[in-house]
């Protein structure tokens, strides 16, 4: 008999595999049974642990949400200074392992599927799950700018647009970003930062930054 840890541990092991898949090669051009060798199991043993391919997408997306949002609450529940919580967190969205970035090319380049319903309870579960966890991350950033505003250190304006703003500016960069690109991530990290704070009404000089090598 499989242990739960043993379980756990293989599970893990699809989510990882199935992760570099979806982001490498895309969803829909990789097959169930793809990820099922690159784990050492036969396709059928997937169903296991995940109902279909998609339910394994919705999970992976859910683990995505809950990750960004983990970090956010950590930096952002401290009583330093709004303006410095707000560059510590733009600076962690760039903090990311190669695994991270495929988890991040997934999440948005599937997350449309997460307005359609499922019919089976797996799935519809896990996705509902991804878009309360997409609603939780958003509520947690407007609410978080909204306090910054209210302290003076950024401008004000709408909390919760200037919250779709950033993320929408954030999520841009992994329609196209692959690791080990062209582009180093510090480069692309420095820009869209400088981006990012130009829509809060924050001149990037004003921080005393330094800047990334070229």
């Amino acid at each position: 008999m499989t242990s739960p840890q043993s379980r756990s541990g293989k599970r893990d092991e699809i989510l990882a595999a199935a992760t570099e898949r979806f982001g490498r090669d895309g969803y829909e051009d990789t097959k169930w049974a793809d990820i099922a060798a690159d784990v050492g199991v036969g396709p059928t043993a997937l169903y296991h642990y995940f109902e279909s391919k998609q339910h394994c997408l919705y999970v992976i997306m859910d683990q995505a949400i809950e990750g960004f949002r983990s970090r956010f609450e950590a930096l952002t529940t401290d009583g330093a200074d709004p303006l410095e919580r707000l560059v510590a967190v733009i600076d962690d969205c760039f903090e990311l392992s190669e695994a991270d970035i495929q988890r991040n090319r997934v999440l948005v380049a599937e997350q449309g599927l997460l307005s359609a319903r499922s019919d089976s309870p797996r799935e519809e579960q896990a996705r509902q799950a991804a878009r309360a966890r997409t609603r939780d991350l958003e509520f947690a950033w407007a609410s978080f700018l909204s306090h910054a505003m209210q302290q003076g250190a950024i401008p004000k304006h709408d909390p919760r647009l200037l919250t779709r703003a950033i993320l929408g500016l954030y999520n841009s960069i992994w329609h196209w970003y692959r690791p080990n690109g062209i582009v180093a991530l510090n480069r692309i990290a420095e820009f869209f930062t400088d981006r990012s704070l130009a829509l809060m009404g924050v001149a990037p000089e004003a921080l005393d930054r330094p800047r990334a090598a070229a």
